[in-house]
């Protein structure tokens, strides 16, 4: 039975389904709620979440090479195909639970529910420094397996020390002529493996006790150089063709902490193998959740066991 899409302040109009967030694994289990029939709303501040910020993806099966917009528009037009699925480009401020019902605060109304899938992904941490907001996707980047390729045979720079920026910069040395990791501390402090594998490395080269403290444009509006805050090699101005940073993530759960969901000491929500939470009829996936590999399409998959999961509580605990 399709949604009625009419905004509702009572309980009168029950979704089986509210997925809060609509990128990759958002869209991916709303196709699946769609195939089970299940009456589903869609609430997302960015309809294609942080997807559409990737410029060229290439390790999303099926599609040897498009862009971010182009995959988030296909995973949107399928979702919007089963007619009991229904999207809102909608931020959730708030998500509680009475006793077996959920309710979805947006900007702009109120959604009730009998399970809830959470798949509103994280933002990256920023180095908030001049140039950054106006260089995205212009040289300044956030994830070196989306947007690495761009840069072969040129020299990058991965911002922050930390395991994750390790792995960054390991990547980058597929293609990058040269990789220079900056950090603040005084020794990179990723994993012992992936320590070995950077000092290992050839093409990687480490700048620490630095900060960056600018990101400077070319006459063409693309990323120049970033401005360091001591010199290295004789240089503040040190130039670079992208800066990778890698700072760390903050997974966006703030609209669900009257839920009591468990998470772990990163703020991401734990979840089992099928996607259940602690809360009974509360699921997640996607970038927000505790695992470890984070892809879109490892976030589509995620989506899809949430949806089953959603699928089997509201079978045993519709009330007819």
């Amino acid at each position: 039975m399709a949604a009625s899409g009419k905004k509702t302040d009572g309980r009168k109009d029950i979704r089986d389904v509210i997925i809060v967030g609509a990128g990759c694994s958002g869209l991916a289990a709303a196709v699946y709620c769609g195939r089970f029939l299940m009456r589903t709303l869609v609430l997302g501040e960015t309809i294609g979440g942080v997807i559409i910020t990737t410029d060229v993806v290439e390790n999303y099966p099926g599609f040897i090479r498009l862009t971010g917009t182009e995959l988030a528009k296909k995973l949107e037009e399928h979702a919007r195909d089963y007619k009991s699925v229904e999207i809102r480009e909608e931020k959730v401020i708030e998500v509680v639970k009475n006793g077996n019902i959920f309710k979805a605060v947006s900007e702009e109304g109120a959604y009730y529910g009998r399970a809830v899938i959470i798949s509103s992904g994280t933002e990256h941490k920023k180095l908030d420094v001049p140039g950054e907001s106006e260089l995205a996707n212009r040289g300044v980047h956030y994830c070196a397996l989306c947007d690495g390729a761009l840069y072969q045979d040129r020299p990058v720079a991965v911002v922050g020390g930390s395991d994750s920026a390790a792995k960054e910069a390991l990547v980058l040395s597929q293609w990058a002529s040269r990789v220079y990791m900056i950090y603040r501390g005084d020794k990179i402090r990723p994993e012992p493996v992936n320590y070995e594998r950077v000092i290992a490395n050839r093409k990687i080269e480490i700048i620490s006790q630095a900060n960056v403290m600018k990101m400077n444009a070319n006459e063409k509006g693309f990323l120049k150089s970033v401005t360091l805050d001591k010199p290295y090699k004789g240089m503040k101005e040190f130039p670079v063709d992208a800066a990778f940073v890698a700072i760390g993530h903050i997974p966006l759960t703030g609209f669900a902490r009257g839920l009591g969901l468990k998470t772990n000491d990163k703020g991401e929500i734990l979840i089992d193998r099928n996607a259940h939470t602690n809360v009974p009829g509360v699921f997640a996936a996607g970038d927000v959740v505790d695992t470890s590999f984070k892809q879109a399409i490892t976030g589509a998959a995620e989506g899809v066991l949430a949806a089953y999961s959603a699928y089997q509580h509201v079978s045993d605990s519709r009330v007819l």
